[in-house]
């Protein structure tokens, strides 16, 4: 009697654990899309006019359109996407017409077209605004002689433009580079699968939960 009831015990206790990590993951999946139907909704929505203090918690994604000159001095950021393969994300100082100095993520280029000449001047500019979270600790730091960079950290690349800390990710306005537009492709939202594991595991802790009880019972 004594290892039926700490059976069950056990049991109830490791299935109503993982059921309960199950019903979290599904609360997490609400949330996060809440969070992606947001971002998307900021994305397409029609561009204003650059905000004078905007923050990353308030204007993440936000569409804007800014219109000034684009300056000739670039960073460019190692990048990979899945047409061209390996090469650039073109990064610019920008200056508004009214004399703001930003940051201008221009698009993508390829490897062999690093060293090209790429069109600056006036410009008129649609895109989001993103405060970027990329790279770990095993990021190699910028490589400055040959001016690469792994991640695109605002506070560097602002202090090697002498601008202001915020970055524009173009959509429209610029043909070259070619445009890498803000998207919610990146973000990941894997709840569900992990929901229908802890579900899984879930069920499968109770069938032997149930297979051991059984077999205690006949035993005895």
């Amino acid at each position: 009697m004594r290892r039926v009831i700490f059976l069950t015990l056990v049991g109830g206790v490791g299935f109503a654990t993982l059921l309960a990590l199950g019903i979290w993951q599904m609360q997490r999946l609400a949330w996060k899309q809440s969070i992606l139907d947001t971002i998307e909704s900021r994305i397409a929505a029609a561009p204003v006019a650059l905000p004078n203090a905007p923050s990353a918690s308030a204007d993440s994604y936000r569409a804007v359109t800014v219109a000034g000159e684009i300056e000739p001095k670039e960073l460019h950021v190692f990048w990979v996407t899945e047409r061209a393969g390996a090469g650039y994300r073109v990064i610019s100082s920008f200056v508004t017409r009214s004399g703001r100095r930003i940051l201008l993520d221009r698009g993508f280029i390829r490897s062999a077209d690093k060293a090209s000449e790429r069109p600056a001047g006036p410009a008129e500019i649609t895109g989001n605004l993103l405060w970027p979270q990329e790279g770990d600790w095993t990021t190699p730091p910028p490589e400055v002689d040959s001016n690469i960079l792994y991640t695109r950290d605002l506070a560097y690349m602002a202090d090697q433009l002498n601008t202001e800390p915020l970055l524009v990710v173009a959509r429209e306005g610029t043909r070259v580079p070619t445009p890498l537009p803000v998207t919610t492709e990146g973000i990941p939202n894997n709840h569900l699968q992990y929901a229908i594991t802890w579900f899984l595991l879930a069920l499968i802790w109770a069938v032997m939960t149930v297979t051991f009880l059984l077999r205690t019972r006949a035993k005895t």
